[in-house]
């Protein structure tokens, strides 16, 4: 009886939340139409696919018909699965509970499987290395190098070490690298800019984006860290800013809508994320606007050249080319 750990890893960029909330893994290439229809030899699902895209390429066609292949066949009930996702910096494991499906009421991602989704973690939790590998340009691939350390997490055993000889057989595409640089610039905030220095970070990233802003006297702000204009005439834009570890509760986004007047609108800035009763909150309140630790980062990146000198020198990053590796679906 073969009882190893079997690892897999996923990407789904269409709606990263959904395969948490419908507790499933997906991938794409829909006009393939149901794959259980295809007999279960490699062969058969290069042939079926070429006929479905004749235009591919032979190397396309084998790395694409591979992942499909893999997906139906290869992957097993009780398999592990690890799943990044982008919108909340997390890493998803779960577990495949169930066989290969055909959703035939998606329209697009609709190669599906069955999982329980057991634990989630900040990247910041694995090694660079971990993290590259599942950054692989693939939508559907097994994790050779680093499996043992996402197993390690479920069961909370600190078990994180370099290992170089794993390392040089990872390639980082340049999914990955981006991906470091966003977690080498959350990390940094996280670990030098708490309280008010994070009011003077976002404060001077909203200048670069065009706002004036005035940030409040320290310990007298009543819950309006800073306030911002983006002319000289309302509506005035009143922020509040956290940096806790854990993520927002309702609670604390109703504290920022008691501070605004009538006419005001409000922004939310944390380097976590928000509880569900929040986003719930804010989605009935749509005059408040919210900005998590993913997205303040994406923003940072965006308007980086804009910042002020003290900002740049204390977070150095330099502009470089980087290959990119085209995927699909």
């Amino acid at each position: 009886m073969n009882n190893e750990i079997v690892v897999w890893g996923i990407h789904n960029t269409n709606n990263e939340n959904l395969l948490l909330h419908d507790k499933v893994i997906a991938i794409g290439w829909h006009k393939m139409g149901d794959l259980s229809k295809i007999k279960t030899d490699r062969e058969s699902y290069y042939m079926a696919y070429d006929k479905v895209y004749p235009n591919k390429s032979k190397q396309s066609i084998a790395g694409s018909a591979g992942q499909l292949f893999r997906f139906v066949n290869e992957a097993k009930v009780g398999d592990y699965v690890v799943y990044p996702t982008k919108f909340n910096r997390m890493v998803n494991i779960g577990r495949i509970e169930g066989e290969y499906f055909f959703d035939a009421e998606e329209t697009e991602y609709n190669q599906k499987r069955k999982v329980k989704w057991l634990k989630a973690f900040p990247r910041s939790e694995f090694s660079q290395g971990a993290l590259y590998e599942i950054g692989s340009f693939l939508s559907f691939f097994k994790v050779k190098h680093y499996a043992n350390e996402f197993i390690d997490a479920i069961y909370n055993k600190k078990n994180i070490i370099d290992n170089q000889e794993n390392e040089d057989n990872v390639i980082a595409t340049s999914e990955t690298i981006i991906e470091s640089t966003k977690d080498y610039i959350l990390k940094e905030l996280n670990k030098n800019f708490k309280g008010y220095e994070l009011e003077d970070i976002v404060a001077d990233l909203l200048n670069a984006m065009g706002y004036r802003t005035k940030v409040s006297p320290h310990g007298g702000d009543n819950g309006k860290d800073i306030i911002a204009y983006k002319d000289e005439l309302p509506p005035r834009i009143i922020v509040q800013v956290k940096s806790q570890k854990g993520n927002v509760t309702e609670s604390t986004v109703q504290s920022l809508k008691g501070t605004m007047d009538e006419g005001d609108y409000g922004l939310f800035v944390t380097l976590s994320d928000y509880a569900k009763n929040a986003k719930t909150y804010l989605e009935k309140h749509p005059i408040i606007k919210s900005i998590n630790g993913s997205e303040l980062v994406d923003l940072i990146l965006k308007y980086y050249d804009d910042m002020s000198d003290r900002f740049k020198a204390a977070i150095k990053l330099k502009k470089v080319f980087i290959p990119i590796i085209e995927t699909e679906e």
